[in-house]
């Protein structure tokens, strides 16, 4: 996609919307959005600097962080879909962020990006099923951090996606969003306010171990993910905005798919 001029004048502004879309490659096909291609109007949540490309993922530099050192190597991992995912913790993705060092990418539904995102961050969501998926024009040894609100199931299958496209600098938040927004770091969105949560529990045959449970509300795009654990039990703390009790919920695990109301999930345990 080719750049485009920035229609805000401060980044502090509200920011109107044009329509547009970056490809990703890979067996899942989807769409890159931001907030130029959104049809919302933007707010950061504190004086920053203009971000002049918001399809690069990159934010402006701003704040002072300093030199340190960052040892990557020392970053606890998990596995997603048989990658090794490196978590970075909070404070050097927000290091790394502050100094415009890496591109950020929100896994999350483009829901709940529109309600508040990562300051630059561009909107590629999690995919089920995916196993590839890189993004068009990003250089395959370019830095990106990857988040989610989970704090970092749907960020570590975005980035397995990402690895499996041959991407080799990877990272994902560890602890996720959540505390990002807590703590009123650089975001850009409409409201800031937390998500409401729902945890939605279940059993399959242990034989899944390590695959993963998903719980979405397919009209709005909200979705959740889980691994399942050696046992075969999950647990999907699904976070929402706006989704009434009766909103329905999909379940989808390798051994079933159901669908029921929001409030008839919390304290039940699907098996089928």
């Amino acid at each position: 996609m080719n750049r485009r001029a920035f229609l805000a004048a401060s980044a502090t502004g509200s920011l109107a919307a044009v329509s547009g879309c970056l490809g990703l490659f890979g067996s899942s096909a989807s769409s890159v959005n931001h907030v130029g291609n959104l049809d919302a109007e933007f707010h950061a949540n504190t004086s920053l600097p203009e971000d002049d490309d918001p399809a690069d993922g990159y934010p402006p530099e701003h704040g002072d962080p300093g030199q340190r050192t960052v040892d990557p190597s020392s970053f606890p991992t998990t596995t997603a879909n048989g990658e090794t995912i490196r978590l970075a913790p909070i404070d050097v993705a927000r290091y790394w962020h502050q100094r415009a060092d890496a591109r950020f990418v929100d896994a999350r539904g483009t829901d709940y990006y529109e309600q508040a995102h990562i300051y630059g961050a561009v909107s590629s969501p999690a995919q089920r099923g995916s196993s590839g998926g890189g993004i068009s024009g990003w250089a395959k040894d370019d830095r990106i951090v990857c988040y989610c609100g989970c704090p970092h199931h749907l960020s570590s299958v975005r980035a397995s996606a990402l690895q499996q496209a041959g991407f080799s600098n990877v990272f994902v938040i560890d602890e996720g969003f959540g505390p990002w927004r807590n703590n009123g770091y650089a975001m850009r969105g409409t409201t800031f306010a937390a998500p409401q949560e729902a945890l939605i529990e279940g059993e399959v045959d242990p034989q899944y171990a390590d695959e993963y449970a998903w719980a979405t509300h397919e009209p709005t795009g909200q979705s959740e993910a889980a691994p399942i654990a050696e046992d075969g039990s999950f647990e999907v703390h699904f976070k929402f905005y706006d989704l009434p009790s009766d909103a329905p919920i999909l379940v989808q695990t390798p051994a079933f798919e159901v669908t029921r109301p929001l409030a008839d999930l919390e304290g039940a345990v699907l098996t089928g």
